[in-house]
């Protein structure tokens, strides 16, 4: 085994780190369109570090521009996994910007974004959110095997953004133990968790599409907003993994559980039937595309 990480850790220092490969998991599941459903989560995760709430809270403008920011984080998210040379550049230009994200948490202890351990734990949320999310929006649970090959895809990830291999469990089994003492010693409902898990209506429109579109769409908002944040909060509790759930002390009903269940299972069967072009984000489809 130790030969094995040696082996690696060369041709890494020989090659560099490379997005995971196309043949894997995250290229099926990345770019479709369900992931969209289990982002929020898996934000809500990342900001339940003390640090990392923090650094949301005082300079994300996440509240201000929540389309923008949602549509830049997940044009980047969708380039660490297909995205080849430009993976690598855009995980150095993430980098270069948390350089001046820093401050002091709700216990008055200071935080920097690249202070490595918080840095990882951000990255490190994206493996239970897509174990946790394929038991409800997939057609069965991934196997042992399928979770150890996801893990290692998340680590290829993370290297991409300059994680580097001390900071992350190197295997799915040294994972748990790591996700469980964060859960014990780490994780707790930030200021920013709880405004991620409450019904807001403060939403604006989304500003997309034609004039015509747009402006339709701001007269009719009043009415759909309501529906759209409580759908927002629906799926962002529901997916959360149950410990951190608990952790985060977000109530979630036996009712609540056969809804969501029965929302996945509609997905799970539905959406391979329908073409590619449509079920996938158009950068995932090109990049997929190109493959082929």
């Amino acid at each position: 085994m130790r030969r094995v990480q040696a082996s690696e850790r060369d041709r890494l220092a020989r090659t560099g780190p490379e997005p995971p490969p196309p043949d894997g998991i995250l290229w099926d599941v990345v770019g479709e369109v369900r992931q969209l459903l289990m982002l929020p989560a898996a934000l809500t995760l990342q900001v339940a570090h003390p640090a990392v709430g923090a650094g949301v809270d005082e300079h994300s403008v996440f509240r201000t521009d929540p389309w923008g920011r949602g549509e830049r984080s997940l044009q980047s998210f969708l380039l660490w996994v297909y995205g080849g040379e430009e993976a690598i550049a855009e995980g150095s230009r993430l980098r270069e910007l948390h350089k001046s994200i820093q401050g002091v948490d709700a216990h008055g202890r200071r935080y920097h974004a690249l202070t490595p351990a918080y840095y990882a734990w951000v990255h490190a949320t994206g493996f239970p959110t897509y174990q946790n999310a394929q038991r409800y929006l997939g057609r069965r649970p991934y196997t042992d095997e399928e979770e150890r090959r996801l893990y290692a895809e998340w680590l290829q990830v993370g290297r991409v953004l300059g994680i580097h291999e001390r900071d992350m469990p190197r295997t799915r089994e040294e994972f748990w133990p790591y996700w469980r003492r964060m859960l014990a010693e780490e994780i707790e409902p930030t200021k920013v968790v709880r405004e991620l898990t409450t019904v807001n209506t403060d939403i604006p429109p989304p500003p997309y599409g034609p004039r015509a579109v747009r402006w339709a769409l701001r007269m009719v908002w009043p009415l759909v907003v309501p529906g759209f944040a409580r759908l927002r909060r629906f799926l962002t509790v529901g997916l959360l993994p149950p410990d951190a759930r608990e952790v985060l002390r977000l109530p979630w009903t036996p009712r609540q559980e056969r809804r969501l269940r029965r929302l996945g299972r509609v997905l799970a069967w539905t959406l391979p039937l329908v073409p590619e072009r449509l079920r996938y984000l158009p950068y995932a489809r090109k990049a997929r595309a190109a493959r082929r």
